[in-house]
């Protein structure tokens, strides 16, 4: 197995690609070992000192590193937990572990727009650097998301918050007139 490994715009966080599916479709976010449980490979990933988060997506795990512990050393040990998680054929979720978020009002028209321009124009961009975004709610003209993986915490998230979904869901659904992070999940 050959594990690449991707720089996401968060410094913290490196993108991990087995070369196979890790999910196949959807993800799932563990921002701390407590909330692991239900997630054999993002356990043994916190097994490792200095790992602070784990995502998954459909064919990637980002990890995310404490501040003040360095790459190196670290990044070698994720990759051998995940080479060994993937050649002994171990689930990466237990049955029925997958994270449940509400489903959106589709009836709202305006609701319905603003996910489908999140999921065909933001979220592959997004995945593209380790992350996800999820849509919360939207109230009084402000759009609220989720940065889940590398976008949680980056120091780039309220930019691309600010003015690249911002702008983009007021020039195609002039209702919005503003997007916020949401509280977390």
């Amino acid at each position: 197995m050959f594990i690449q490994t991707e720089k996401t715009p968060n410094p913290e966080t490196i993108k991990f690609i087995p070369g196979e599916p890790v999910l196949g479709s959807g993800t799932a976010d563990f921002p701390s070992a407590e909330t692991a449980s239900r997630s054999p490979l993002a356990q043994n990933l916190f097994r490792i000192g200095g790992v602070k988060g784990v995502f998954l997506g459909p064919d990637f795990i980002s990890v995310t590193k404490a501040a003040e512990r360095e790459w190196t050393g670290i990044k070698t040990m994720v990759m051998s937990a995940i080479m060994e998680h993937f050649s002994t054929g171990q689930p990466v979720m237990l049955e029925g572990g997958s994270a449940k978020v509400p489903a959106p009002d589709m009836d709202n028209e305006i609701v319905a727009q603003i996910c489908e321009l999140l999921e065909t124009r933001v979220r592959p961009a997004v995945q593209m650097d380790g992350g996800d975004i999820v849509f919360d709610r939207f109230e009084d003209g402000v759009v609220y998301l989720h940065m889940r993986g590398a976008c949680s915490g980056c120091p780039s998230s309220s930019l691309t918050l600010k003015s690249g979904i911002e702008n983009m869901l007021r020039h195609f659904v002039p209702e919005v007139v503003e997007v916020r992070q949401a509280d977390a999940l």
